[in-house]
């Protein structure tokens, strides 16, 4: 057995054993401090339980009792459920409008706990949208008291755990290093990292769990805050990044090159990174758009600014296809010019490849778009002064610091996505990054109107709608969750399927191509060219349309089972149409009577704002999914959440940021929080064990 208590295997606290330690090691539970650092899931407050004889009108209260009765009606406010709950001495009435759902929630035989403020109504206390809590049988006989309540797994019940968790406080708690300094934590009003650990699993009151659990949580967040606010220092004194000036003369020489007038977002986008390219500190920037913004525009501005500094610039993208499509772009805008450039992907001969990485060391190139090919080993620069990563979160954490790793001088580097990001997202994922925010769009381009599509009326409708817009020349995706039906038990939702339905059916004598992720690229560009170029009016899609399509011309989007999506894939789904001056139309047709996903689709036909949606799925999915973030790692917190503690965050930031800019972090005195940071965080952020 270890000589340090929190290196104990639980085993050998008393009343575990080797059959009980098993159990705990399915909750990837093997020691002491794994029990001290997993917070309970929640509490039961016993403390202020009442009698129904004992209740008091609009004071906060609670009851525990059994559901007798569960009923749902119409009203003339809507449905509302009424739930009877038996309290051994009388019975106490719930109500709930317009959420159907705590019908079945709460179902006859249900042990729960209700919260808030009654009123009495007819003889009756009457709890209208109580706070509710789910207790088991085994929770209904605790007496009293602030009850600890953990994640079980099947043969451990909570009282077990309760113990384990008891006797891992007493022999661990003491022997938790705090790495805060007693100053720092009065400042921030804190207490000792042990009354915590104490406070949180051993409460006395209410008041104390909650203060030993902030502590815990801001831990958490702070720790990672001040790795953040490391890294950002670590860019911050490469301080030898070429000094690239945007004079009026080459202000006027970029902008000739585009073809329409710059929005008020753009402006100030450009401005920001005007003012980083002159400043001789390599900019570190995050600028996000929402769908349409024009975020391409000052990329290429940015690009042409180091050009014209006689720098090399380049622009990586996540996929081929969007790698082609900005070329497209930029080689059209760029017609008749002097700037020598190249497409670089990993779709070129062995021979095409090497003359274009000769030509990028020897300063024969200008500009570069291409895809990760950019960064292979086989890649040195000879002067770069600008890359540009877009779409940043299909990469890995610690990809954006490739470029630099290959000159003396790191280049300025510009990170993109057309994804909006939540705050709480910006101040981890990105959070040693400045931040340019670009939500308008550019003028002519309207809102797309946008429509839940239920029953079959309601999609011959939908359908007869499509067919005449196409015959006004306009074109269409159909948007599919799979490739193959065959891979799930629902049927009509894969690509391949609906593609051969519209043949013979709704889409009957017009041209139709379909594209999924498991068609080899060649072809798929192949189709995806054809529909640009105007040669289909329709493509049947898997969501490989999601990021980097434009065709102006494709104003019409159908989504099956569009309750299978999230939010922020939705809008970016959605921001594929009307790209042009036409009106767009997106049907989301869905089947689904969930209330979750009904109210879902409801808030993307009612908002085109791409940062209040991304917002709204931040919370419903969390941050891996809002950003693919499951591909790279979860960020690794041991107890925090981002949508529920968002404003910890802001404390945690607000305290980390003078801590390093400061350099209060490098005194002794904080030298247990640095190296902790560097323990916990330093792989995850990239961080040197030294700056």
């Amino acid at each position: 057995m270890s000589e340090n208590p929190l290196e104990t295997p639980l085993q050998f606290l008393p009343g575990v054993g080797p059959a009980r330690a098993e159990l705990l090691r399915r909750l990837e539970l093997r020691t002491v401090a794994d029990v001290l650092w997993r917070l309970p899931r929640d509490v039961l407050d016993l403390t202020e339980v009442r009698s129904p004889a004992d209740l008091v009108e609009e004071e906060l209260q609670t009851v525990r009792g059994v559901v007798a009765e569960s009923d749902g009606r119409e009203t003339r406010k809507g449905n509302l459920v009424a739930v009877l709950l038996d309290c051994r001495d009388d019975f106490v009435r719930g109500l709930w409008f317009n959420q159907p759902w705590m019908r079945q929630k709460l179902a006859p035989g249900t042990h729960v706990l209700f919260s808030g403020k009654p009123k009495r109504y007819r003889g009756r206390w009457e709890f209208t949208h109580p706070r509710v809590q789910m207790l088991t049988a085994e929770d209904d006989q605790a007496s009293g008291g602030i009850v600890p309540r953990y994640g079980l797994t099947e043969g451990l019940t909570q009282v077990e755990m309760q113990r384990v968790v008891r006797a891992a406080v007493e022999m661990g708690a003491a022997a938790v290093a705090d790495p805060l300094p007693e100053e720092f934590r009065t400042e921030q009003k804190l207490p000792p990292l042990a009354d915590a650990l104490r406070k949180v699993h051993l409460p006395r009151a209410i008041a104390d769990y909650d203060a030993g659990r902030r502590r815990l949580l801001f831990d958490d967040l702070f720790e990672f805050q001040v790795g953040v606010a490391l890294r950002r220092r670590v860019w911050g004194r490469r301080s030898d990044a070429p000094r690239l000036e945007v004079t009026a003369k080459i202000d006027a020489r970029i902008r000739r090159r585009f073809p329409f007038r710059l929005t008020a977002g753009q402006e100030t986008a450009i401005r920001d990174i005007a003012a980083d390219l002159a400043s001789g500190r390599a900019m570190h920037r995050l600028l996000q758009a929402d769908v349409g913004a024009g975020k391409t525009v000052v990329a290429i501005y940015a690009m042409l600014a180091a050009v014209a500094n006689e720098h090399q610039a380049v622009l990586m993208t996540p996929t081929e296809l969007l790698a082609r499509q900005h070329w497209r772009t930029i080689d059209d805008w760029l017609a008749g010019s002097r700037v020598r450039r190249a497409l670089l992907t990993g779709n070129l001969t062995a021979a095409q490849r090497k003359e274009i990485q000769r030509q990028i060391a020897d300063r024969e190139l200008d500009l570069i778009v291409g895809t990760q090919a950019v960064i292979q080993s086989g890649v040195r620069f000879g002067r770069l002064g600008v890359a540009v990563i877009d779409e940043q979160h299909k990469f890995g954490v610690a990809q954006r610091s490739r470029f630099a790793e290959q000159e003396s001088h790191p280049p300025h580097v510009l990170v993109m996505t057309a994804t909006p990001i939540p705050r709480s997202l910006c101040l981890t994922q990105f959070g040693d990054l400045d931040l340019s925010v670009m939500s308008d769009l550019p003028p002519g381009r309207q809102r797309v109107v946008t429509s839940r599509i239920q029953g079959p009326a309601s999609r011959r409708k939908a359908w007869d709608f499509v067919r005449e817009r196409i015959r006004q020349g306009r074109q269409l995706y159909v948007v599919c969750p799979l490739v193959d039906a065959e891979e799930t038990a629902r049927s009509g939702a894969g690509a391949e399927q609906v593609y051969e339905e519209l043949r013979g059916g709704d889409l009957q004598g017009h041209s139709i191509g379909l594209v999924h992720g498991q068609m080899d690229r060649e072809r798929r560009d192949r189709v995806m060219e054809q529909f640009r170029n105007g040669d289909l009016q329709a493509l049947v899609a898997t969501t490989v349309i999601e990021v980097g399509v434009d065709v102006p011309n494709a104003t019409l989007m159908i989504v099956h089972e569009a309750e299978r999506f999230g939010l922020s894939q939705l809008h970016q789904l959605r921001g594929r149409i009307a790209r042009g001056s036409f009106q767009g139309y997106c049907f989301l047709f869905s089947e689904a009577v969930a209330p979750e996903a009904a109210s879902r689709l409801s808030a993307l036909e009612q908002s085109a704002d791409g940062f209040r949606i991304a917002e709204a799925d931040f919370e419903l999915r969390g941050p891996g999914d809002v950003l693919g973030t499951r591909q790279h790692g979860e960020l690794p917190l041991r107890s925090a959440d981002l949508v529920r503690d968002r404003d910890l965050l802001e404390e945690a930031r607000a305290a980390a940021f003078p801590l390093v800019e400061s350099a209060a972090i490098d005194t002794p005195e904080f030298l247990p929080l640095k190296l902790q940071v560097l323990d916990r965080f330093g792989s995850f952020l990239d961080l040197p064990r030294t700056g």
